[in-house]
């Protein structure tokens, strides 16, 4: 899979992530929520840019973010 592929599949798995958290009812710091829906924002930015390496940073830290929130 090449980079580009694997970044739009992770920014589409961030939006799936998200979803499901809504739906959990989690009780969590709705900053942090924010902050990494930053991240996926900026990802966003710098793909169409097509700064490959910048986007896959961000929508990792995003991911990251929204892991945390789930798991603990």
């Amino acid at each position: 899979m090449d980079e580009k592929t694997r970044i739009q599949k992770d920014i589409e798995l961030f939006k799936v992530n998200l979803e499901e958290l809504k739906k959990k009812k989690l009780i969590y710091d709705s900053k942090v929520v924010e902050l990494a829906t930053q991240y996926y924002t900026d990802s966003i930015y710098y793909f169409d840019k097509n700064d490959f390496f910048t986007a896959f940073g961000c929508i990792n830290y995003g991911h990251g973010l929204l892991d945390a929130i789930i798991k603990f």
